[in-house]
């Protein structure tokens, strides 16, 4: 009788989870130039559309708190990209057969690439929100307010994630991993993060008005600078949330699929 490779009980799903979210932080650490430009880039679109863009936007010289909580979006956007590469990278190497030798929970290694996304752009989310004190941002939120925001932001991190995630197993490399995840970041500009939708062609208004993105932004942007947040919040989170469920179905089938667990 043929014993088996490895003997012993097996690790919990939990353990397995905190082995691959440390794995992943371990990696983040080492690419620090994609660190680097997940906040310097939207830090500077910041001040372009600040100093540059600004006065010919809005001649009150206030548009800094109009256009911060784009950014701050953007900022998870650019962050979250990186996911879809990491996942492609492993799923290419091989590295998945080797992981579904062992007696562990393979899946782990999403919800690990995951989760040590939502930390690291949470982190990269708060430094762009200092930069944008820095150079004028006054926002009117209390405690409850900004804990609020912080819970739609970290809603919105962890759907586009996982959606990053499932794009990363989709793709045939890395380099189209990257490609297909660049599409995505351009629904920013096609929402109300930069100008007024009410400002936009008409035909582009329904566009602009009824994606993903514009009613996160007026959920954040109400929150922090004093608006009615009523209006918008339930499409925000029922946005986010249908992003989410979709992208973890999407992401758990091309993993199965892609793991020879047909």
């Amino acid at each position: 009788m043929t014993k088996p490779a490895y003997e012993g009980k097996q690790p919990s799903f939990f353990t397995t989870n905190a082995e691959f979210i440390v794995r992943s932080i371990r990696h983040s650490l080492r690419n620090v130039e994609t660190m680097i430009m997940a906040i310097v880039l939207p830090v500077m679109l910041m001040l372009l559309f600040t100093y540059v863009f600004g006065g010919a936007i809005d001649t009150s010289g206030n548009y800094v708190n109009y256009v911060v909580p784009g950014i701050i979006l953007l900022c998870a956007g650019f962050g979250s990209s990186s996911t879809a590469v990491d996942v492609a990278s492993d799923m290419k190497n091989g590295i998945i057969d080797r992981f579904r030798t062992l007696p562990i929970h393979s899946w782990c290694l999403m919800t690990g690439h995951v989760t040590a996304s939502l930390l690291r752009n949470l982190l990269a989310t708060g430094i762009v929100i200092l930069a944008a004190l820095l150079v004028g941002f006054t926002p009117h939120a209390d405690v409850w307010e900004w804990l609020a925001a912080l819970g739609i932001i970290s809603l919105f991190i962890l759907a586009i994630t996982w959606l990053y995630a499932a794009i990363g197993l989709v793709a045939g490399s890395p380099a189209a991993a990257s490609g297909y995840g660049f599409a995505l970041l351009f629904l920013p500009y096609l929402s109300s993060a930069f100008v007024a939708t009410d400002t936009m062609p008409s035909w582009l208004q329904g566009v602009a008005e009824h994606q993903p993105i514009t009613p996160v932004i007026e959920t954040i942007r109400s929150l922090l600078l004093g608006g009615a947040a009523d209006e918008h919040a339930w499409f925000a989170i029922g946005w986010c949330l249908l992003i989410l469920i979709g992208a973890v179905i999407w992401c758990t089938w091309l993993y199965n699929r892609r793991a020879g667990r047909r």
